[in-house]
């Protein structure tokens, strides 16, 4: 059973009085709570998150900056994510224990987070240990759950975003000879054929078959690549490239470095969702873009910058539907019942867990 499967089961759910509730009495709920409750509450609201909940977060950001500003209010007792569990844990790894963290709906889980669970993932290290010895870094995106980052720190490696991947695939080959990276095959592979590493010596570990997959010897194997993958960013294809590239000529395509290698390599450029931002935001006026990341952010692009031509790479492209978990009604019963002292959906990290997570992600803070 995956974490969104357990979360289904064990989590209270959304009152049915506030599925009646107009959008205008749901804002004003919201708005009440963070008036009466001012500095002590933070609400921290991920890119990907729909305008209903975004235009109330105290700052917006991708999942590890949210985390590092949610730690950084010192006045803040409660902190509410909008964004999904993992962030919610990386938050409450690097809160004060004082700090609680919440989730205004449990069932708000990562896909690619799932995964790799800790069971498949002591399995395949005591698998690879026998094939290549002591000569292996854990590395994980920080889409991965608290417990993935824990084994990470514990076997000597560090997390890694999207927007520092490249160094901190750098600094794994100062440590080791070759890298075991979680739970994104695609960002890994990316990354690694970035810094000059061929294709041929990536070798791909499956969860589900036990197995590594492998095009040359095993003493050539540099990268290990967990299979693992964004559902919202493997949707991109080379289809979606060539009909834009018919259909618009001029117009440059990004993308996110969590879609597979042939759409990165045919795109006119690829980076973090903030590079993402940034990139459209510095672009002349009258440029023409397709965006292939989440379309919650693509539209918010197209809104915020009617002086460009932006579409989404994908026309047919979906938001990402764990993210669009969080929505008004469940972000308002969480602020009342926060605020009547009955909170719900507390994230919390076993405390051993926590120090081993920490740890990966000290590495990775660290070298920032």
């Amino acid at each position: 059973m995956n974490l969104f499967e357990t979360m289904e089961q064990s989590t209270p759910t959304l009152p049915d009085r506030y599925k009646t509730m107009t959008a205008e009495e749901l804002e004003q709920r919201v708005k009440n709570v963070k008036d009466s409750m001012g500095t002590r509450l933070f609400l921290p609201g991920h890119h990907y998150q729909k305008d209903e909940v975004i235009q109330f977060a105290d700052a917006r950001g991708d999942s590890l900056k949210l985390a590092q500003l949610s730690a950084n209010q010192h006045e803040a007792e409660a902190i509410v994510f909008c964004g999904v569990h993992f962030m919610a844990e990386t938050a409450d790894i690097l809160t004060r224990e004082d700090q609680h963290v919440y989730l205004p709906d449990m069932r708000a889980g990562c896909s690619m987070a799932d995964m790799a669970n800790i069971t498949q993932t002591e399995k395949a290290w005591e698998k690879l240990m026998t094939k290549f010895d002591d000569t292996i870094l854990p590395l994980t995106y920080v889409n991965s759950t608290a417990a993935i980052k824990a084994f990470v720190g514990k076997h000597g490696g560090a997390t890694v975003t999207s927007s520092n991947a490249t160094g901190m695939i750098e600094w794994a080959f100062t440590q080791k000879e070759r890298i075991l990276f979680l739970p994104d095959q695609h960002l890994g592979r990316n990354t690694a054929y970035d810094l000059g590493i061929p294709l041929e010596q990536m070798a791909v570990w499956d969860p589900i078959l036990e197995e590594l997959i492998h095009k040359v010897p095993l003493e050539e194997v540099k990268v290990i690549l967990w299979k693992g993958h964004c559902s919202v960013h493997e949707n991109f294809t080379v289809s979606n490239i060539h009909q834009v590239r018919e259909d618009y000529p001029d117009m440059k395509i990004i993308v996110h470095p969590e879609c597979s290698r042939e759409v990165v390599e045919l795109s006119d450029q690829a980076g973090s969702t903030n590079y993402i931002i940034n990139a459209i935001k510095n672009a002349p006026a009258g440029s023409a873009w397709a965006i292939g990341t989440e379309m919650n952010l693509v539209n918010r692009i197209i809104q915020e910058h009617p002086e460009q031509h932006i579409i989404s790479l994908n026309p047919m492209m979906c938001p990402c539907l764990t993210m669009n978990r969080i929505d008004l009604p469940h972000l308002a019963w969480s602020l009342e019942s926060l605020a009547d002292g009955k909170p719900q959906n507390l994230i919390k990290v076993d405390t051993e867990i926590a120090i081993d997570a920490k740890m990966a992600l000290d590495r990775m803070l660290e070298r920032a």
